[in-house]
């Protein structure tokens, strides 16, 4: 079949994403013997003619969208980013009647929802690369997809099932000059790297296990490196490592900055980091292998407030943590999730505090949490009425502990004054 792959996204703010998900499933779509046309609106010049143009130009005759975020999680002048792919939609629907597939992770996190909202016909819950190749093939046979795991059909209930595929080396990585173009006009931005799905870690609020699920797979460390050299040799050298615990398991992360330091690639990358159990041996790792960044997710600096939260560490840890990547010389982010459950005035200045007192190269605080479905935090918020039960979520709805909104925005803006590497 011929395939017309549509990222949605065009929310260009802080760095470029390029449509790593959707040239995933490209990648995969081709070894099943299908044509694919990638169409990235980020670096549309004029989206809506783009894509009535590849509609044209190419005849598809089935189009997949990424759906990669429902918002931007910031608590005041939320933006809507649905709003985004729900246009696509109604570009591809002025142009043709064939059937419009969504995926991606904004997707996976409310599939009902947001395939309704979209107007779309299907969407695959998960893993598209092992969903998507398998619904074309029973879609041009003209065969039954009623029992495909993860795929949702509008009018139709939800699927009983989804699956999360063990051996990721199954997938084929794709070539960078499919999503080269995406970063054609501003080649020191990083090519994101996946390595690694699934965190079994169940923080409170977090939406990784509904997307991704608990258990943990990964790549094989030579197939990741032998990517990143392919990346190199088309001119670019900067790259960012999207798992969301990087060293999770450490054996891993080992071996991942071996095999980097064993090919000599000239490189500098970021990453996230686990701030737990932490030590010197993979911090050195990190910086012989090109690491440059590393982002501590380590959401507040209240200890009470870490168990609410579901965190498995502690701050004494966070402090190591911050400590030895700043010997390594690796730049040191930090996250601050101000307003969940039990959080106080006295909780939000310690950790207000506790950041302070790390001497981070940078910090992004957020006031107000995301509820996502299957979190404890929706269960929560139920308890205490700021939603219903079975409400779908689609709309933003943050949590803000009592009465703190105003004042949490308030203290923090006061002490953003004084921190200029500091963001909102």
């Amino acid at each position: 079949m011929r395939v017309l792959l549509v990222s949605g996204n065009r929310e260009d703010v802080d760095i470029r994403v390029p449509a790593l998900g959707l040239a995933c499933v490209a990648a995969a779509s081709e070894k099943a013997g299908h044509q694919t046309h990638l169409l990235d609106l980020m670096v549309a010049g004029d989206p809506k003619t783009a894509v009535a143009d590849a509609i044209a130009d190419f005849r598809p005759e089935i189009i997949g969208m990424s759906v990669r975020n429902i918002d931007d999680q910031r608590m005041r002048n939320t933006k809507f980013l649905l709003d985004q792919a729900r246009e696509a939609v109604t570009w591809c629907r002025q142009s043709t009647a064939i059937p419009i597939v969504l995926g991606g992770a904004g997707f996976s996190i409310l599939p009902q929802p947001i395939l309704e909202y979209l107007d779309a016909d299907l969407g695959i819950q998960g893993e598209g690369e092992a969903i998507f190749p398998e619904l074309l093939k029973r879609l041009e046979a003209g065969t039954k997809i009623d029992e495909l795991p993860g795929v949702f059909q509008r009018g139709k209930p939800a699927p009983a099932r989804r699956t999360f595929s063990r051996e990721l080396d199954m997938f084929p990585l794709p070539d960078p000059l499919l999503i080269a173009r995406s970063l054609s006009d501003s080649k020191d931005a990083p090519v994101p790297v996946q390595t690694r799905r699934g965190c079994p870690l169940s923080c409170s609020y977090c939406s990784t296990p509904t997307i991704e699920g608990k258990l943990v797979r990964w790549r094989s460390p030579e197939s990741v490196v032998d990517w990143m050299a392919r990346w190199v040799e088309q001119g670019f050298r900067n790259f960012y490592f999207v798992d969301n615990t990087f060293n999770l398991p450490p054996s891993y992360a080992n071996h991942l900055c071996a095999a980097i330091v064993k090919t000599g690639l000239d490189i500098s990358w970021r990453c996230i980091l686990y701030p737990g159990g932490l030590d010197e041996r993979l911090i050195d790792m990190l910086a012989r292998a090109g690491c440059t960044e590393a982002s501590l997710g380590f959401e507040s600096g209240a200890g009470a407030m870490l168990c609410r939260m579901n965190k498995h560490f502690t701050l004494p840890e966070v402090r190591r943590a911050s400590e030895l990547l700043r010997r390594k010389r690796i730049r040191r982010m930090g996250f601050l999730l101000l307003g969940g459950p039990g959080e106080t005035k006295e909780s939000a200045e310690e950790s207000l505090a506790f950041a302070e007192s790390l001497e981070l190269d940078a910090l992004r605080l957020s006031v107000g949490i995301r509820v996502y479905p299957n979190t404890d935090l929706a269960r929560v918020a139920e308890q205490e009425g700021l939603i219903r039960s079975g409400q779908d979520l689609l709309a933003p709805t943050f949590y803000v502990a009592g009465e703190l909104e105003d004042w949490l925005f308030e203290t923090v803006t006061a002490r953003m004054s004084a921190h200029p590497n500091w963001t909102l």
